[in-house]
């Protein structure tokens, strides 16, 4: 895991049989050998895959079902879809894996869940047994294997921008979660696009974009103590394998990262930097950076003049206790500027 393509690329032009997925397009191989092959080259012959088979053992409506590829995923690729009364398809690795599923779920206040634990569907070795996370003892799962959960726990991860901050590790330098909110609806995440996140510190802008829409982002930090922190919470979110970081300054870094849709500085925004930021975006992509100092207010505001978008101030203040009563504490106040390159 994941499927070694090279022997059968070394078939080719020859007759060649490939025996995948039931649909090997649906978490299977096909998308890869089809990447890797001319059109021409290859036909495929799909059956009814892992989920309809389960899905039609279960009486399971798939369109109201999470259907994950975890054979090649960890865990934390569940947290979206998690939450009090989901259900879950979930391909796994091996036999050992119901497991540390049924564990992984204990550790997360979601022991009460009901899974089924499906073993060599349409075959004549077909098994399926249920039981609960918290009593889970089977020992002998055949593979192919997956899982599906009736999930039964706290209600699960928000869908909307602005994460609680102990969400993540961070060491205080962090977007907060409602400038966070904020920074996230400027940057409009859509499916599949890429963000750089310069300056990312603890990653949260990364890992909120990453979960909003299943995009992918490029993380540059340049503090190595920042960088430790920033790779637990990809981890705690199950992100590695959608997040690249690169440790150093990210002006350093401009020329080799891929294209981006959107980009955020968090920090290190200054006239030398951002003239070479703005020349390396390509039309369309969407800029959005954060100032609290009043010298990166200025140079913000003389780059809305000459290149457009827009300026937002906020001023947030949080109610704390004052003597026996509360009053409000201002938080430092925020500029921001978003804009969408043209041309």
């Amino acid at each position: 895991m994941p499927f070694d393509i090279g022997p059968v690329i070394a078939c080719r032009g020859r007759r060649t049989a490939v025996l995948a997925s039931g649909d090997p397009f649906w978490h299977g191989a096909g998308a890869v050998l089809a990447r890797a092959l001319e059109a021409g080259e290859w036909v495929a012959y799909p059956a009814p895959s892992t989920f309809a088979l389960a899905a039609a053992r279960l009486g399971w409506a798939l369109e109201c079902t999470a259907c994950l590829g975890l054979h090649a995923a960890p865990f934390e690729g569940m947290l979206t879809h998690l939450r009090a009364g989901a259900r879950l398809l979930c391909l796994l690795r091996d036999g050992a894996a119901p497991a540390r599923l049924a564990a992984w779920l204990c550790d997360r206040g979601f022991g009460d869940s009901r899974l089924h634990v499906l073993e060599a569907l349409g075959g004549p070795r077909e098994r399926i047994r249920a039981t609960r996370a918290r009593d889970f003892a089977l020992d002998d799962v055949a593979t192919p294997v997956a899982i599906a959960i009736e999930a039964a726990g706290p209600p699960g991860l928000p869908r909307a921008p602005g994460l609680p901050d102990d969400r993540f590790v961070h060491d205080g330098q962090i977007t907060k979660a409602p400038v966070r909110a904020l920074t996230l609806s400027a940057l409009a995440p859509r499916g599949g696009e890429m963000l750089w996140d310069l300056g990312a510190g603890s990653g949260s802008i990364a890992v909120e974009w990453c979960l909003a829409a299943g995009g992918r982002a490029v993380a540059v930090e340049r503090r190595a103590d920042r960088l430790a922190g920033l790779d637990a919470n990809l981890a705690a979110f199950g992100l590695r394998d959608r997040v690249t970081v690169i440790g150093g300054e990210w002006a350093d870094a401009l020329p080799d990262l891929p294209a981006a849709d959107a980009v955020f500085v968090g920090g290190g925004a200054t006239a030398a930097t951002l003239a070479a930021l703005w020349a390396r975006l390509r039309p369309g992509a969407r800029l959005v950076i954060n100032a609290v100092t009043l010298e990166t207010e200025h140079l913000l505001a003389e780059a809305a003049a000459r290149l457009g978008g827009t300026l937002l101030r906020f001023e947030l203040a949080e109610a704390k206790p004052l003597g026996s009563f509360r009053g409000w504490v201002p938080a430092r106040p925020i500029v921001q500027w978003s804009v969408t390159k043209c041309a």
